[in-house]
């Protein structure tokens, strides 16, 4: 287990799920302090796939609504109302396009317009609604989405109800959860590598108004900053989820994950039960997370992005500040099976191999240090 000092205490990846030890005398505080606008939440993902059929297959498998589908665009959602929890559009080859985050009111379009040098333009989302294209520093294309209608909810997966102890809420009937697809209630968050994290999160925190829940720093390099930020939307006394953007720094730039709310343990166990029977791939799983304390399931999808099933996650106010932690294999999860290497993305090949040469040629926050810390807290 990876373990680090902190004025001589000793702290280990599983010693408070969420760190006592905040930031040192002059580390990053986790938030702007003038932020551009506040976002609200996630709105969607944007995925381009070349075979929409197959996408709409394991949608269903996995628990998804559709909520719009034409020739060229299915739009998929969860059964909270709102906005659709992802967009796949038709396109030559598979590949994650970038996240749109919703806007809290209609104006925070035009401040965000104004301060970036940008047009707001009309949102291709089922309903209509505006929205403002940007670029992050790692080179993905970012919407800010204000949507003009919101999709109804649809009937829930109603949680089982448990015997506890001398507490005994279920009498004269047998529990037996359906063997069916774990029903999406709505996107929770997204996970993203980038060769530039420093400049990444600063972005997201001065133009997005994002705060740090949760900082993760490699063993002997504290001083060089955070490799790991989970990140939730400021919503002032309003608790908001753990994390709604998760970043690290690695050798590539791209999609690592996204993840998706279901009721309860039950319906993710059961789910995955389902999925297995279909003939998919589980990536890791089940288990429950230290950062953001969600139950969780992962699993591949036919062209090999990584989504999670999750429940009973963390919610902070904006009254919570950063907690910091070594940055290791064990401290991913309190319980459940060890973390796989398809999971970590430890699995050599050559893509790999050339985001690692080319990382360490470029102009970012890769060096050998870094990576060797990276490889050592893979191995932790």
């Amino acid at each position: 287990m990876s373990e680090t000092r902190v004025n001589g205490d000793v702290i280990t990846a599983h010693q408070d799920l969420h760190s006592e030890h905040g930031a040192l005398r002059g580390e990053h505080p986790g938030r702007s302090r003038n932020p551009v606008i506040k976002v609200a939440d996630l709105a969607w993902l944007e995925f381009e796939k070349p075979d929409l059929d197959r996408a709409e297959v394991f949608a269903r498998d996995f628990g998804f609504g559709v909520a719009a589908r034409t020739e060229s665009e299915l739009w998929l959602r969860g059964s909270f109302a709102g906005s659709p929890c992802m967009v796949i559009r038709r396109g030559r080859t598979s590949r994650f396009i970038g996240p749109a985050f919703r806007a809290a009111e209609r104006g925070d379009l035009d401040r965000l317009a104004r301060a970036t040098g940008r047009d707001v333009r009309d949102a291709d989302v089922p309903g209509g609604g505006k929205g403002v294209d940007l670029l992050d520093p790692s080179g993905f294309p970012v919407r800010v989405v204000h949507c003009g209608e919101q999709l109804p909810a649809l009937p829930e997966q109603q949680p089982l109800l448990l015997n506890f102890g001398t507490d005994h809420r279920r009498t004269n009937a047998a529990q037996r959860p359906p063997r069916e697809p774990s029903r999406i209630q709505r996107l929770g968050h997204v996970v993203l590598e980038t060769r530039v994290f420093g400049r990444a999160l600063d972005w997201y925190l001065d133009t997005l108004g994002m705060i740090v829940s949760d900082f993760l720093f490699l063993d002997g390099q504290r001083d060089r900053g955070p490799t790991m930020a989970f990140i939730r939307c400021d919503l002032g006394g309003v608790p908001a989820d753990h994390h709604t953007l998760a970043m690290h720094l690695g050798p590539g730039t791209g999609y690592v994950h996204s993840a998706y709310q279901v009721t309860d343990l039950d319906s993710i166990a059961a789910g995955g039960e389902y999925l297995k029977e279909r003939g998919y791939k589980r990536s890791w799983g089940i288990g429950r997370h230290i950062q953001g304390s969600q139950l969780f399931d992962y699993w591949r999808d036919p062209d090999h992005f990584m989504l999670e099933h999750f429940a009973d996650g963390d919610l902070f106010s904006c009254d919570v500040e950063p907690g910091w932690a070594p940055m290791s294999t064990s401290g991913l999860a309190q319980w459940g099976p060890p973390a796989t290497r398809d999971f970590l993305g430890a699995s050599p090949s050559p893509q790999r191999v050339r985001d690692v040469i080319e990382a360490l040629r470029g102009d970012n926050e890769m060096d050998p240090a870094r990576l060797f810390g990276l490889l050592k807290a893979a191995n932790s």
